[in-house]
C-alpha cells in the first residue's frame, strides 16, 4: 500500500441493515475508515441472508462477510430506557452515522437527524430510504426488488417480449444504491473539510433504480416512443442481441455499424452488407427478423470455442454470458482486485471488493466480519465506560450479557 489509507481517521457508525447502508459502510472501511456495526442483541437480521433462498446454499456466511468485513460489532438494545447513554457517545465519536430505519422508527430509536445532530453537530448523517423523504409513499417499506427494480421501470425493461418479469439477484439494487450513498458521504465529508459543518445526506432505492433505468425514463420524459420489450427473434437492432452457439452457450453481441461488414464475414455471410435490406442501420431495423434468423442460424452452427476465435480475430465486441460460478472463477477478477482474499473466516477465503479503485493507493485487507457484540467491552471502554459502568449496562439490559461467539 502506497501511503496512508485515504479515509484513515474517519469514524463511521453503521446503524443500518439490509443491505445498502451496511454495504456503503463496508466500502468506506475498504479505504481505511474505522467502522462500528451497531446491531440489536439478537443480531442484525442480514446475518441470515445467505441461508434464504434463492441465495446459494453454502457453509460460509458469504453475504454477511461481503457487507460487514473490517467492522467491529457493538450490540445494544436501542429500546432499553437508558440506551441513549451509550448511543449518544457512539454518535459523538462518529464522523458519519448511517441508518436506514424508516422515518418514525428511527426517531423512536433516537436515530433521527435532529437528535443525532444535537449530540454531534459536525456529524455526517447518511440514510437510505425506499422511496425518498417526501410524497405519499415516503413511509412505505422499500426493498430493492420493489423500489429499485419494480417501481423504477427497470424490471419492465429487462425482459423479453411476452415473458413475465423475473426475479433479479437479491441485493443487486441495494449494492447500486450503496454506491450512491458512498458518493453522498464523500461529498459531505469534503464539504465539512471546507466549512466545518455537518449535514444530512441520503439516497433512495427508487432514485437509484430510476438512475439505472435513466436512458428509458429520460426518453419517456422527452415524450419518446418506446420500442417495447425486447424481442430476441426480431430485436430493434439485430447487432445488439444474444445468440446461442452449437454447444448451448450464449453470447451477447454488441456490434457498431462500422463493424457490421467484419461480423458478416466472420459468420460466413460476407455479402450481407451489400444486400439492400441490410445496407444501413435503418434498413437493418426494418428487416430485423430476417437478419436475426440468419445470424441465429450461423451462431448455432458452431460451438463457443469457434466463435471466440473467429470474433476475436475480427475484433468484434461480444460477451460470453457467464454463470455466477463462472464469474467467480474468472481470472480477470483477481487480476484487477475485484475478488480479494478474506482473512479470519475458516469457511471462506475470498470475498468481493468494492468497485472503486484509487490508483497508487491500496485498500484495507479484508478481515472477517464480527460476531454479535464481539467488541462491546472494547468499544465501551474507548468511549469512557469503566467496568462498573459496563456491568450496570448489562444488568439494565442495554447490552447483552456476553458476546455471541459465532460470526453468523
Amino acid at each position: 500500500m502506497a501511503g496512508e489509507s485515504v479515509l484513515a481517521g474517519v469514524k463511521v457508525l453503521d446503524a443500518a441493515s439490509f443491505i445498502a447502508g451496511p454495504a456503503a459502510a463496508a466500502v468506506l472501511a475498504d479505504f481505511g475508515a474505522e467502522v462500528i456495526k451497531l446491531e440489536p442483541p439478537a443480531g442484525d437480521l442480514s446475518r441470515v441472508l445467505s441461508s434464504v433462498p434463492p441465495c446459494p446454499r453454502a457453509r460460509a456466511n458469504y453475504s454477511w462477510e461481503l457487507t460487514n468485513r473490517n467492522k467491529r460489532s457493538v450490540a445494544i438494545d436501542l429500546k432499553a430506557p437508558t440506551a441513549t447513554e451509550v448511543l449518544s457517545r457512539l454518535v459523538g465519536w462518529a464522523d458519519v452515522v448511517i441508518t436506514n430505519f424508516p422515518h418514525g422508527t428511527r426517531e423512536k430509536l433516537h436515530l433521527g437527524y435532529e437528535e443525532v445532530s444535537g449530540w454531534n453537530p459536525h456529524v455526517i448523517y447518511a440514510d437510505v430510504t425506499g422511496f425518498g423523504d417526501a410524497g405519499p409513499d415516503a413511509a412505505l417499506p422499500g426493498f430493492d426488488l420493489t423500489a429499485y427494480w419494480a417501481r423504477s421501470g427497470l424490471l419492465a425493461s429487462t425482459r423479453d417480449a411476452g415473458a413475465p418479469p423475473t426475479v433479479p439477484i437479491p441485493g443487486s439494487g441495494d449494492y447500486a444504491a450503496a454506491m450512491s450513498l458512498c458518493a453522498a458521504i464523500a461529498t459531505a465529508l469534503y464539504h465539512r473539510e471546507r466549512t466545518g459543518q455537518g449535514m444530512s445526506v441520503g439516497t433512495s432505492l427508487l432514485a437509484a433504480g430510476v438512475w439505472s433505468a435513466g436512458t428509458f425514463v429520460a426518453g419517456a420524459l422527452a415524450g419518446g416512443t418506446s420500442f417495447g420489450a425486447h424481442d430476441p427473434a426480431a430485436p430493434t437492432n439485430p447487432l445488439i442481441n444474444p445468440y446461442q452457439s452449437a454447444d448451448g452457450r450464449w453470447l451477447m453481441l454488441v456490434v457498431s455499424p462500422p463493424h457490421w461488414p467484419g461480423l458478416a464475414a466472420a459468420v460466413g455471410y460476407p455479402s450481407l452488407p451489400e444486400d439492400p435490406r441490410f445496407a444501413d442501420a435503418e434498413r437493418i431495423a426494418r428487416n430485423s427478423a430476417t437478419l436475426t434468423e440468419l445470424l441465429d442460424t450461423a451462431f448455432r452452427s458452431q460451438p463457443l470455442a469457434h466463435w471466440r476465435e473467429v470474433l476475436d480475430r475480427a475484433h468484434i465486441t461480444y460477451g460470453v454470458v457467464q454463470t455466477p460460478e463462472e464469474a467467480a472463477a474468472d481470472p480477470q477478477l483477481r487480476a484487477n482486485g475485484v475478488v480479494v482474499p478474506l482473512d479470519g473466516d475458516d469457511d471462506l477465503t475470498e470475498t468481493i471488493s468494492s468497485p472503486i479503485t484509487l490508483r497508487g493507493r491500496g485498500k484495507t485487507p479484508a478481515r472477517r466480519a464480527p460476531a454479535i457484540g464481539e467488541h462491546n467491552d472494547d468499544v465501551l471502554g474507548e468511549l469512557g465506560f469503566d467496568r462498573a459502568d459496563i456491568a450496570r449496562l448489562r444488568a439494565a439490559g442495554v447490552i447483552p450479557s456476553t458476546a455471541r461467539a459465532e460470526a453468523a
